[in-house]
Parts: structure tokens; C-alpha cells; sequence
């Protein structure tokens, strides 16, 4: 492998959702910084089986939802 091509890996801490600090090694910022994180694993639909609506954006999910009703969606 070629020198000096790869970004430095260093510890830093991550903090979830429900206060619990994690430590990671990272190229993400630098030794020591912390990122906060708005949605992590234990907080996430796709990670907790759902129990959330979806947003309907620009009417896309009525739209597919009126296209396909027929079929049980």
C-alpha cells in the first residue's frame, strides 16, 4: 500500500439518542470530539419494527396507495 494516502483512525465519543456514550475509532473529526446523534438504533423504525407513519411527501405514498389497493397494500 502506498504511505500517507489513508486518513488517521483516533477515538472519539458517540453519544445515542438515550444519553448512553459510546467510544469509537473514526476518521470522523478529531481525537477526542463527540457526535450526537439525532437517530441511532434504538430510537429508528428500521431497527424497532416500525410503530411510525410515513410522510406522505408531494402525495406519493396516496398515490401508490390508491394505485394498488386492490392487491392489500
Amino acid at each position: 500500500m502506498r504511505k500517507d494516502i489513508h486518513p488517521d483512525y483516533h477515538m472519539i465519543d458517540v453519544k445515542m439518542t438515550d444519553g448512553t456514550i459510546y467510544q469509537m475509532q473514526t476518521t470522523w473529526g478529531k481525537e477526542g470530539d463527540t457526535l450526537v446523534l439525532d437517530i441511532d438504533p434504538t430510537v429508528h423504525p428500521a431497527w424497532t419494527g416500525g410503530g411510525t407513519r410515513l410522510l406522505d411527501t408531494g402525495g406519493r405514498v396516496s398515490k401508490f396507495k390508491k394505485k394498488y389497493e386492490g392487491l392489500g397494500f
